[in-house]
């Protein structure tokens, strides 16, 4: 009886490592043991800066919202404390798209923020 192997799984299997390794420089495209390496390794770091990707965002309308609060005048943990205190419900993600695309309306606010910071401290 012959011995059985699993040649044509085994290819199947390379092949479909190769597919993902497309695109990819060096021997990592072509030889498997580099490219069995380079898959994981790519897996990994998908995996990790699919979460990196939403705290790398929250850090740049922090920045932006904080550029806008220091030309009018407040810091940026003031105008959100403000915020709070005058019941706008808007994220960071609104408020800096405001910023940039309506700073009129985003104007409005930052005075409803005074007068709510104004009537805190009278109180």
């Amino acid at each position: 009886m012959p011995r059985s192997t699993s040649g044509a799984a085994t290819h199947r299997k390379k092949v479909r490592m190769f597919r993902q390794t497309k695109g990819y420089r060096g021997p990592r495209k072509n030889r498997y043991r580099l490219a069995k390496e380079a898959v994981l390794r790519a897996g990994v770091n998908a995996f990790r800066d699919r979460r990196r990707r939403k705290r790398e965002f929250r850090s740049l309308w922090i920045t932006r919202l904080t550029a806008v609060c220091r030309q009018e005048g407040l810091r940026y943990s003031t105008f959100i404390h403000g915020c709070m205190l005058a019941n706008i419900a808007l994220n960071r993600k609104l408020l800096s798209e405001m910023a940039i695309h309506d700073p009129a309306a985003l104007g409005v606010i930052f005075g409803l923020v005074r007068e709510a910071l104004k009537n805190k401290q009278v109180a």
